[in-house]
Order: C-alpha cells, then structure tokens, then sequence
C-alpha cells in the first residue's frame, strides 16, 4: 500500500430506484480525485460502481479495481482503470480490496455490500484492523442496517463499541470532509 491514501468504496452493481445514489456515487468518485486519494473497489462498469469509478477518472483520479474472473462479463470489468487486478475468488477479491486501502465507504448496494461491510465490521471488531468504515446513508437506505447493529448490541450479542467502528453521513460530501479528518488524524498520530 502506498502513502497515498486509498479509499475502498463498497456499492451496488446497480443504480437503485432513487437517483440521488447515483448522483451521491460520482460525487464520491470526483471528490476522492480532486482530493488525490486513489479509489478501490470491485472493478465493474456497472451500477454505482462503474458510476464512482467513471468520476474518479474524469477527474484525474487513480483507480485501482478489482474482479474475480467469473463476474468479468456480469460486472463488465473495467479494464481502463489505473491498475486492474483479476483474481481467483471473492474471498481474494475482498482481501485485495481490503489490504489496498486506508478506509472504507459503503455507498447503498445489496447483498455483495452488505457482505463486504460486515466482512470488515467483524474484523475491526475483532482488532485485526483500526481502518475507518463510513456509511454513506443516502437519503436514510442505511438506517435499517443501524437500527439493527444497535439492536446487536441492545440484545447482548455485541459490546457498545460495535457501534462505534461505524460512522453514518449522510451524502458523499460528509464522507470526504470526515475521512480528510480521520487520515489527517492518523498522519499527525504517527509522526
């Protein structure tokens, strides 16, 4: 990983009904470039993925993508990105992602982002990583997914902390203007 900061983004291989997911993924993607940061993310030209990742490169933005061979053709892999990277599974593919990046953002999406996020949740809550992972809760799609970490923890399946691992803001703009204070924050901490 470079000193360069690289965000992962997690979003649907679709656009959703609403079109402010679409509108808040080019934002994303064209914010991440204006700011330098490098985007990573699951390499399909599809849905908010090919959205954010089209954005990022319109605005001069590093990408970094990557795909497992068999959703090559399903995701239509995008192959202009800045590095492109193929691999065997899912499970490389998450890992890759993951091991690229200094936080994670998670625009709406489906199953596939659902899985990446708890992927990473329970890893943060496990101490394997201290990476921030922001929700970017558009228009409130994500308030059901708090609602339920909350009611986790309520029920005694998870300690308090587990809410904290997770920041909700609410449009692409809030995503970039916090993560500019997180890793702003990590850089002083190390020096």
């Amino acid at each position: 990983m470079t000193d360069t900061p690289a965000i992962c983004v997690y979003c649907g291989s679709r656009d959703g009904t609403d079109p402010a997911y679409a509108a808040e993924a080019e934002a994303l993607g064209r914010g991440l470039a204006e700011r330098g940061w490098q985007l990573v993310y699951g390499a399909g030209d599809v849905g908010l993925m090919g959205r954010v990742a089209r954005a990022a490169q319109a605005a001069g933005g590093e990408t970094m993508g990557v795909i497992p061979t068999h959703l090559l053709d399903l995701e239509v892999g995008k192959r202009d990105l800045t590095r492109f990277v193929v691999t065997e599974t899912m499970h490389e593919r998450k890992k890759v992602m993951f091991m690229n990046a200094h936080a994670v953002v998670v625009l709406p999406g489906g199953a596939g982002s659902l899985d990446e996020f708890f992927e990473v949740l329970t890893w943060r809550q496990l101490g394997l990583h201290d990476k921030p992972i922001l929700l970017v809760n558009v228009g409130g799609f994500w308030d059901p997914l708090i609602a339920l970490i909350d009611r986790v923890i309520d029920e005694g399946f998870a300690a308090g902390s587990l809410a904290g691992f997770v920041q909700a803001v609410p449009d692409a703009e809030a995503a970039l203007s916090r993560l500019g204070d997180l890793l702003e924050a990590r850089t002083s901490a190390t020096e």
